[in-house]
Parts: C-alpha cells; structure tokens; sequence
C-alpha cells in the first residue's frame, strides 16, 4: 500500500486541511499520515475560535519517524502557523523525501488579496522558500503575489499575467507551480501551471459554479495528491481534482441543507474513485 504523510492543522469543525486531507487520500487507497501543525476548535471563518499550537511536537514525531524507519511515497503540506513550522517541514523533506517521493506544497496562507490572520509579508516569502523545494506547488492567485512581494492581479486577473506569474515563480526556483482558482479565456474555472523543465504551460477549466467557500483548496490538494501517488501523471492528476472539487462545489450549491462553511465533499467521493479509476 501507498503511503502519505501530511503535515497541516485540524480543525475540528469546517471540512478543511486534516479533516479533508486524511478523509480523501485515504479513500483513494493510500495510507496516510498525519502530522497536525495545531488544533482549532473551528477554522478561521468564524469568530472566537480555539487554538492550540503543535509546533513543539512536529520535531519529536518526526524523529520517532526516522527511528522506525518510515517510509513515504509523497509528503503533502497545507496550512503551517509559523516560520518555525516551515523550517521544521523542511526537516521533514530531508528526512523523507529522497528521489521519487513526491514533495506537494499547498501554501495555504491567503485568498482574496488578503493574508491569513497571524500572517506577514516574511512570512510569505518564507513560504515561497519552502515552495522551491517541493516538486509541485498549488497557490492561489492571492499567495502566488504575496511569495513573489508584487501587487495583487484580482482574481480575474486576465490568463496572460497569470502565465506571467507562473514564469516569476518559476524564476525564483520553483519547479512546478500550478495556480489554482483562474478563471480562463474561455470563461471556464481551473488551473494554469507551468513545468519549468519543460518550459510549458498546462490548463483545465471546468463550468464556474456560482458558489464560494472555505475548504475548496484543501480539497484539491487533496484529490490532487491521492491521484498523482496512484499513478496519475501531474496534468492528469490536476484535471481530476478540478472536476472533483467541482462536483463538490456543485453538490453543495444545489443542496437546500448545506452548511454555509465548506463543501459537500463526502457525497462526492465515489466520483473521486471514479475518476482515478478505483
């Protein structure tokens, strides 16, 4: 059996980082580890929420790892609280990642124009560091522009500055940086990535469902992850979880009992091992 370790927060109520990750890759047939960054009682959408950081055990569970002799086929990040958090992931890939395991970084960290609370500039740029030793990396317009210190597109930023961007990110080493959330020319919702070995732009784009919510990146790291380490190839890996996540924002949209907070993913899976060919 496959193996996944993934390193983000739980948040106990919300559908998003652990609580999604660990749900989606394991029913793709992969185990997965887990190394929980912190523990909020709900995610950042609401207000008052609990907070206990974890950073103090991120280093002991990984020597116990290595002790055991543990080994993985990918290590995939979301959410990290602090500079101290990405310094000690990359511990981790050093520790766990030799040729051929996949290193996936989701560099959950801003949407909207906008930086997380707890968030700085240095800290983006930080996380840009940790980008650049991944083989994949999934921003989003919002934290692709704060990794590089420019001005923010917009989120219809027209598919040429994205492209431009992709390039910049590029430039600074990152191998394979996917933008996650664009919208295409043709009025379509997906991605655009650029495989700098190759020097050559990728994009998918599926019908743009009119509806917004907490979670969804989670969630496509998510799919994204449980394909490429069954076997999909990157691009094809990316285009099944666009049309997962869609189906998941779409299942929620159309649902009159939805919570207002994050997506229907679980109705979805079958869909998901469908398109993997589970």
């Amino acid at each position: 059996m496959k193996r996944v370790a993934t390193i983000q927060d739980i948040s106990c109520i919300g559908k998003c980082s652990l609580t999604v990750a660990l749900p989606i890759i394991s029913a793709t047939g992969i185990e997965t580890a887990i190394v929980p960054t912190a523990v909020l009682s709900t995610h950042t959408q609401f207000k008052g929420f609990t907070f206990r950081d974890l950073t103090d055990d991120m280093e002991p569970i990984k020597d116990h790892w290595v002790k055991e002799g543990f080994k993985f086929d990918a290590l995939y990040t979301g959410y990290l609280g602090s500079l101290r958090q990405i310094e000690i992931v990359k511990e981790y890939f050093k520790a766990f990642a030799p040729e051929g395991t996949y290193k996936i970084v989701d560099p959950a960290m801003a949407d909207n124009g906008n930086l997380y609370v707890g968030f700085d500039k240095n800290f983006a740029l930080e996380m840009g560091s940790l980008c650049r030793e991944a083989d994949i990396a999934l921003p989003n317009i919002s934290e692709a522009a704060f990794m590089l210190g420019i001005d923010y597109p917009g989120e219809e930023a027209p598919e040429e500055v994205t492209r431009d961007i992709l390039k910049k990110l590029a430039d600074t080493g990152i191998k394979f940086p996917v933008i996650t959330g664009v919208t295409l020319k043709d009025g379509s919702f997906g991605f655009i990535g650029y495989d700098s070995a190759k020097d050559e732009f990728i994009s998918y784009g599926t019908e743009k469902v009119p509806y917004k919510s907490h979670g969804t990146g989670d969630v496509y790291a998510s799919a994204f992850t449980g394909s490429l380490v069954n076997g999909k190839s990157i691009y094809d890996s990316l285009v099944i979880a666009a049309d997962y996540t869609t189906a998941c924002i779409r299942n929620t949209y159309n649902d009159p009992d939805h919570v207002n907070y994050a997506v229907n993913f679980e109705l979805e899976i079958p869909y998901l091992l469908k398109l993997i060919g589970k």
